[in-house]
C-alpha cells in the first residue's frame, strides 16, 4: 500500500523530486551538451510517468516527453507536465532551466509546481503570492528569440528588454517582481505554459492569450501560440499595446 497524497503535495514533490535527479544527472559530469539534454529529458519523464502511474492510475497526463493519449480528451483530470523545461540551458550550464508539474481539473489549472533547481526552489500553487513593489519597467522575452510583438509593447510602453530561458523562469521573474511582463508569440505547447501559468494565477498575476482571451488547457490541439503573464496594474496598457499591434500587422507573431 502507498501512502494518500494529496494532489497539492504530489505536485510539490514531483517538481522537487525531478529537480534532484536531474541535477544529479548533470552534477557527476559525465554527460555534455546534446546527449546532456537528451538524458534529462528521458530521465525527468520516466521517473515522473512511474510516479503518476503509481499515485494517481486513474489520471491521464500530456507530456512534451511522451506520446499524446487522446484518451486525456474524455478525462476530467489531465496531468500537464514538461519534465525539462530549458533543456538547452540545462545543458549548457545556465541557470534558467525549470521542472513544470500542473494537474489540469475540467481543463482549469488547479495544482502546478515550477521547480528552479539551480536556485534550490519549488513555486507552488499551495503557498504562493507575488512580491509586487514598484515597476520594474522590464519586460522578459525568451532567451532564443525576439518576437515582433513584444518588440513593438515593450517599444510603444517604454519597457527595457529582458532575456531569460525557460518559460518557468521567466514566469517566476514577475512573480518575483524582477520583471513586470511577460510576453510569448510564435508557439507554445500546453505543457510549456501550463504549471507557470497556474502558479502566476495562484499568485495573483494576470494571465490571457494576448487578445486577453482566457487561457484552456487539455484541449484537443495543445498547441498555444501566445501567453501574457504580468503584474495585475499593467495588464490593461499592455494589451492594448498588443491590439495595436496586431491592427497593424494581422498577426501576434
Amino acid at each position: 500500500m502507498t501512502a494518500e497524497i494529496d494532489d497539492a503535495t504530489l505536485v510539490q514533490r514531483l517538481a522537487q523530486g525531478t529537480g534532484e535527479i536531474l541535477k544529479g544527472v548533470r552534477n557527476v559530469g559525465l554527460l555534455r551538451d546534446k546527449k546532456l539534454g537528451e538524458a534529462g529529458d528521458a530521465i525527468a519523464q520516466d521517473w515522473i510517468a512511474r510516479a503518476l502511474e503509481l499515485h494517481r492510475p486513474e489520471d491521464s497526463v500530456l507530456s512534451e516527453e511522451a506520446e499524446d493519449d487522446r484518451t486525456r480528451l474524455d478525462n476530467h483530470r489531465v496531468w500537464i507536465i514538461d519534465p525539462l523545461d530549458g533543456t538547452r540551458e540545462y545543458a549548457g550550464g545556465r541557470q534558467d532551466w525549470a521542472v513544470h508539474i500542473a494537474l489540469a481539473i475540467d481543463g482549469k489549472i488547479e495544482h502546478a509546481a515550477v521547480g528552479m533547481p539551480d536556485l534550490g526552489m519549488v513555486f507552488h500553487t499551495g503557498d504562493i503570492r507575488a512580491v509586487g513593489g514598484r515597476p520594474t519597467n522590464r519586460l522578459v522575452i525568451s532567451q532564443n528569440s525576439t518576437p515582433e510583438v513584444a518588440t513593438f509593447i515593450a517599444e510603444d510602453l517604454g519597457m527595457e528588454l529582458v532575456r531569460m530561458g525557460s518559460c518557468g523562469a521567466k514566469t517566476t521573474s514577475v512573480i518575483l517582481g524582477d520583471n513586470d511582463v511577460y510576453v510569448h508569440a510564435g508557439g507554445q505547447y500546453e505543457w510549456d505554459n501550463a504549471a507557470p501559468v497556474g502558479i502566476a494565477q495562484a499568485a495573483g498575476l494576470f494571465t490571457s492569450r494576448l487578445s486577453g482571451e482566457k487561457l484552456k488547457y487539455n484541449c484537443s490541439d495543445p498547441y498555444l501560440p501566445d501567453l501574457l503573464v504580468c503584474r495585475p496594474d499593467a495588464s490593461e496598457r499592455v494589451l492594448a499595446s498588443a491590439a495595436k499591434f496586431l491592427e497593424q500587422t494581422g498577426s501576434f507573431k
